[in-house]
Formats: structure tokens, sequence, C-alpha cells
């Protein structure tokens, strides 16, 4: 304990990541937890300012304390939210990791370039709002998955859907046919490379689920969705008594990785 002391909290906070950390490996099967965080924005300054602090501060500090998997996306340029919305997705290993995200933001010492967002005055703020949202992995698909794609970023199309539930029963269903019923292994054989499935389990369209899938282009993206929809297997699950009505509404957003994103 005298060696505690001595100490700093940016010091034990980097002890509890590693050592949590430490106490997860060589469990392949520990089912990951996801947030999205969408900042919203009203102009281009406010934007500038969003992406010199993710790539300056944010995604640095997460990279530091082993959070290595971090997506920033972007609507496509088509999009009426275009230039209105960043999109982050992080991914812990625990829950304790999100928790304490903000103590080790807080910690860090931050880089001069984002001075202008971390000290921005009440008048002038860099973002309209941010919401959060904070998921749990699917058993089917526990860990999140890299896509493949080896072209550019300003090329890709990264597709993050919600479905919603009538009930919390009934949405279950719909989670139990993509587990049970194998949705994500026919997502997997037709090579939508998924990024992660995941139930909703702190946000505002409760109850839902979420998932990523990515594509090398919208042609691609085109090709794949057809061959779903036409495949006998999705023909099969789809007409089965038991999953009849278990989705309410369903929210397609289109995005484009940022040229500083993990993936």
């Amino acid at each position: 304990m005298t060696i505690l002391k001595h100490f700093t909290p940016k010091i034990m906070l980097l002890f509890l990541f590693l050592f949590l950390g430490a106490t997860l490996k060589g469990q392949p099967t520990t089912r990951e937890f996801y947030e999205i965080k969408t900042y919203k924005l009203k102009d281009k300054l406010q934007e500038e300012r969003v992406h010199a602090f993710l790539v300056s501060d944010f995604l640095p500090t997460l990279h530091k304390f082993g959070i290595k998997k971090v997506g920033v996306f972007t609507p496509l340029e088509t999009d009426s939210t275009y230039g209105k919305r960043v999109v982050v997705l992080i991914p812990y290993t625990f829950l304790e990791q999100f928790s304490k995200l903000n103590d080790l933001l807080n910690a860090a010492a931050y880089d001069v370039k984002s001075k202008e967002y971390i000290d921005a005055v009440y008048t002038n703020p860099p973002y309209d709002r941010i919401e959060s949202v904070l998921l749990s992995a699917f058993s089917g698909m526990p860990q999140m998955e890299v896509p493949p794609l080896n072209n550019l970023h300003s090329e890709r199309i990264y597709e993050l859907r919600s479905y919603e539930g009538p009930t919390e029963k009934i949405h279950q269903n719909k989670v139990q046919m993509f587990n049970r019923g194998d949705e994500v292994g026919l997502f997997k054989r037709l090579q939508f490379n998924a990024v992660f499935y995941a139930e909703v389990i702190s946000g505002n369209r409760m109850p839902n689920l979420m998932y990523m899938t990515t594509f090398a282009n919208q042609a691609s993206h085109d090709a794949h969705w057809k061959a779903f929809v036409n495949d006998p297997q999705w023909k099969k699950l789809s007409a089965l008594p038991e999953y009849q009505h278990n989705v309410s509404k369903i929210n397609i957003y289109l995005l484009r990785p940022t040229d500083y994103s993990d993936y």
C-alpha cells in the first residue's frame, strides 16, 4: 500500500486496464461490449474540431490502453446527414473499460491539436450533442472481426442496422433467430464481412439489436443483399412460424470509414 500511494491516477488506471485485460486472455469465447458514440454537429467547424480530437487524443489514448480496433465513420456523401454526424465504434473486453474511459481521457495530457475541442467555451461548443448506445455481443459472434478489405477507405461501405422489437419478449425471438437460427452463419457464408452483432443494453430505441456489415463498394453492397434475399436458407428461415413478426422497425445507416479509422 505504501508503494501504491506514490502512483498517479493515470498510472493506477493503466494498471487496472492491463490487469483486467490480462485475466481475460486465452478466453476467446468471452463476449465483448460495444459503444456506438455519435457526435451530432451543426457546422463544418464543429466537424473539424471533432476529427482533430479523435485523431490526436481519443484514438491514441484508447490504443495505449489496449483498445486497438476503433472504427470512425461518417455518413455517405449523398446522405442528408453528411457533415452532421461522426460515428465512433468502440469495443470493450469488459465493462470497467467503458466506465473508466472518461477518467483515462481526462488523465491524459492532450495534444495541442485538440485544444479547440477540449478547452472550448460554452458559447462555442465543439458539437451539438453526443449520443451513446451500449451493446453486448451475440453468442453467435462474441468477438468483433475486422473486415478483410484492402481497398481505399473512401470506397468502402459500412452498413449499420438497428432492428427494433415491439416487446422485450418478441425482440428476444429475433436475437434467437440470429443465434440459434444461424442468421449469423448465413451472413458469414455469403461473405457480408460482419464487424459485430449485438443486443442493445442501453439506448434510445430499446428493445433492439444492432449489427454492422462491410462491403468494398456500393456495387458489392447491392449484390450481396440481392444474394441474401434470394438465398434458400434465408427463405426457409424467414418462413418459419416461430420467427414471424419479430421486428417492428428497421433503421439502416450507410457509412464511410474515415482515413484514420482502424478499419
